[in-house]
């Protein structure tokens, strides 16, 4: 069944523009480890939400499929996730919050259809 991680991410306000781009693009890098289903990864940001206040603050959020919570395991504990949070993200979040769901069998095939 698969799996949808998603994250939403915030820095201190003393992270530069500089810095949140170079997470952005090292993040997207994540897409090709093979536990990421069909390489679907996706970074967004900034905020587009009106009323802004309704993103609470948050920079950037990720949206990643995999096949089931294994793979989720998977790339949690993989070296190049460990490498671009431990460079790019616990030093400079302010706050992040995660949210993973199974995709309900009935919505399988809609998934598989992004996908």
């Amino acid at each position: 069944m698969t799996i949808v991680h998603i994250v939403l991410f915030k820095f201190k306000p003393e992270v530069t523009e500089d810095h949140k781009a170079t997470f952005v693009r090292e993040l997207k890098q994540l897409k090709t480890l093979p536990c990421v289903l069909n390489q679907r990864l996706v970074v967004g940001g900034p905020s587009v939400t009106d009323p802004i206040e309704r993103s609470k603050g948050y920079h950037y959020a990720l949206v990643s499929y995999h096949k089931d919570r294994a793979a989720l395991d998977e790339y949690q504990a993989s070296a190049e996730h460990h490498r671009v949070t431990s460079t790019y993200l616990w030093p400079f979040k302010e706050d992040v919050t995660r949210f993973d769901f199974e995709v309900a069998a009935e919505d399988e095939q809609d998934c598989l259809g992004w996908l």
